[in-house]
């Protein structure tokens, strides 16, 4: 087990744990001087499973690296994922309307809702994840849970595919139809297409695409501050309370939070920009074993 070496101290500093403030109106009456975040509503539950109502055993992933191959994208999607449960299938692709995006399957909603709270923004490749469920059930998933209804869904599905993208330009295929559209959406895109194809016979050059620019993706040591710190290289048997006692040591700690499939890495979250750049600078490359240095950056907002 790795021991926690003595962290670098601040000459003069004495860390004192943070408490919470107290409000403005008990201290004198005043009305609070910023306005009060308005808190977005919780996902509506299913009563009887306890798991969202949008809830699905498919994940439904973008914001993947476009610079890694898909091979190779699969193969780390797996190994992320496998330590939540038995994986059906990974779905990626490289064509534009399915580049930096995937699909990973698993044999239960529950396992599903799991990895999708405990992965949702992780930085893969130096991109943090944008999660969601999948609208609807995947091949695999109908193929190993719902036998008996797999050569209906297949035929349905090939069907639908073929009226959604018939003739429709890449410019009109938005994120919805690769998540599985609804009826509003169908519809949309049948306006959509009945709209093109009149500017095409009356002017062919209007719907050209206009062509991509690469986007530009920023080097971790140049990412403006943030309060919440991504920690790289850490031993693999680290534990959080170490983590606690070694960042503890600066002001403003606000929170440790490890990734169960991923042990060498975690995010240090603390209550402003400043108190977290002062742990950053003290902290990075610091020996945690006395062997390897750990790699500490802003994490990517």
């Amino acid at each position: 087990m790795a021991e926690v070496a003595q962290p670098p101290q601040i000459p003069g500093q004495t860390f004192v744990p943070q408490n919470v403030p107290p409000n403005s109106m008990e201290i004198d009456g005043a009305a609070p001087s910023v306005p009060v975040a308005v808190v977005p509503p919780a996902p509506a539950i299913d009563p009887v499973t306890g798991l969202p109502l949008d809830a699905s055993e498919t994940l439904y992933i973008q914001n993947l690296n476009e610079k890694i191959k898909i091979e190779q994208m699969k193969s780390t999607l797996r190994s992320l994922f496998k330590g939540y449960g038995k994986i059906l299938d990974v779905v990626a692709h490289g064509n534009l309307r399915m580049r930096g995006q995937a699909f990973v399957s698993f044999e239960s909603k529950e396992v599903a809702a799991k990895a999708l709270k405990e992965v949702k923004n992780f930085p893969l490749y130096a991109k943090p994840m944008q999660i969601s469920f999948a609208k609807t059930r995947s091949d695999a998933v109908v193929k190993a849970l719902d036998q008996d209804h797999y050569d209906q869904h297949y035929a349905s599905r090939k069907a639908q595919k073929r009226v959604f993208y018939a003739g429709v330009p890449y410019t009109l295929l938005n994120l919805a139809d690769l998540q599985g559209a609804h009826d509003g959406t169908t519809q949309l895109i049948a306006n959509e297409k009945q709209s093109v194809q009149l500017q095409q016979m009356t002017n062919p050059s209007a719907t050209a695409p206009a062509p991509r620019r690469p986007a530009v993706q920023m080097p971790d040591e140049y990412l403006p501050p943030n309060k919440i710190l991504f920690l790289q290289n850490l031993p693999i048997d680290v534990r959080q309370d170490q983590l606690i006692a070694l960042f503890g040591q600066y002001p403003g700690l606000s929170e440790v939070r490890m990734i169960p499939t991923k042990k060498d890495i975690a995010f240090v979250e603390f209550v402003d920009e400043n108190t977290a750049t002062v742990a950053k600078d003290a902290l990075h490359n610091y020996k945690l074993d006395g062997e390897g240095k750990i790699k500490i950056t802003f994490a990517r907002k």
